[in-house]
């Protein structure tokens, strides 16, 4: 039991950090589907018309973009958590520590993750994959 309030109060010290660095919250995030040059285009459109607040959110990083799962692209090949062959928009994860990098793959490639049982999910990546909407499948 103590073991679990020292997990809480740990994740509590990391949120506080980063309610520090980060004042404004984890960043925003809005999926945007590119699967057309006419997508792109009127994408490219609506970002020259921002205004500034929208144009200074987009430069902090406050305003980030996700692709589509349709348009994603796959993760990169060198990972340190060893993965099986994707099937679209799931990405299998078989042994090894799923870190945060992890996550933020699955996040930029709009995939689910599924961990098989001797994969071992990070706290910190716990939460950035709540943060950022990434869904996790444990086998048991």
């Amino acid at each position: 039991m103590s073991e679990l309030n020292e997990m809480d109060e740990l994740r509590a010290l990391v949120r506080e950090v980063i309610r520090d660095v980060l004042p404004e919250g984890l960043p925003g995030t809005e999926m945007v589907d590119l699967s057309t040059d006419d997508d792109l285009a009127d994408f490219v459109t609506r970002l020259l018309d921002l205004d500034d607040e929208e144009r200074e959110e987009l430069r902090t990083g406050r305003k980030r973009f996700r692709l589509g799962a349709a348009a994603a692209a796959p993760p990169p090949a060198a990972s340190r958590a060893a993965a099986s062959p994707q099937a679209s928009g799931t990405r299998r994860i078989d042994s090894g520590a799923v870190t945060e990098a992890v996550i933020r793959d699955a996040a930029r490639a709009g995939q689910r993750l599924v961990l098989g049982r001797g994969a071992v999910l990070t706290p910190l990546a716990r939460d950035r994959a709540r943060a950022s909407g990434v869904q996790i499948e444990k086998e048991r």
